[in-house]
């Protein structure tokens, strides 16, 4: 994802690491974290009003792209093909970020598996009346952490449009570094790319 929240987001995994990384995974518990403030578990069909919002919001198109999701069905479907898929394949994907105290959902962040990145990427986005709050942070420290510390992932990547200065902030505060910039197919649209490593072995 590229990622303000809308943030960001697209495999070398260290050795030695769970082989189900990539291929077909065990069943795991959907809910990935619980924080003082969020709940952070997986995306179900019926979360897709949510989703058909939050992938029209003016922010999303303009950092991450315009998915052409225009109904709910369509929401559905790009819950089905992308997150959904992704953690029943690979036990991770993007989440659903909702409120701790009522359930009401703000936002998505989660970890991706791209073919066009050879390491997997941490991506985010967030309803806009829900920013600078520290939402985005507590969720997407809670996601890195799940990922190395439950899934063995020791290297974490992120890519964003250049001008989207606020994922880049929180990226920092994140722990991440500017390692350049990435093109992207399949127009080859260049990104900053960032890189966060635990040095797992």
């Amino acid at each position: 994802m590229r990622g303000g929240e809308p943030g960001a987001g697209r495999r070398r995994l260290p050795a030695g690491r769970p082989a189900t990384i990539g291929t077909t995974a065990p069943p795991v518990s959907r809910t990935v974290a619980r924080t003082a403030r969020l709940v952070v578990r997986w995306f179900e069909p019926d979360d897709a009003a949510f989703v058909l919002r939050l992938l029209n919001e003016p922010s999303w198109i303009r950092f991450i792209g315009d998915r052409k999701v225009r109904d709910v069905e369509g929401a559905r479907a790009y819950l089905d093909r992308g997150p959904i898929d992704s953690c029943r394949r690979h036990g991770f994907g993007l989440n659903l970020v909702a409120l701790r105290d009522g359930g009401t959902p703000i936002g998505m962040c989660g970890l991706i598996r791209r073919e066009t990145l050879p390491d997997v990427d941490v991506g985010f986005a967030f309803l806009p009346e829900y920013w600078g709050q520290g939402y985005a942070r507590e969720a997407a420290a809670a996601v890195l952490d799940h990922g190395r510390r439950v899934l063995g992932i020791g290297r974490i990547v992120a890519i964003l449009a250049p001008d989207n200065v606020r994922s880049a902030r929180l990226l920092d505060r994140l722990g991440f570094r500017a390692a350049g910039r990435v093109k992207m197919p399949p127009d080859d649209e260049e990104l900053l790319h960032y890189v966060s490593e635990t040095g797992l072995p």
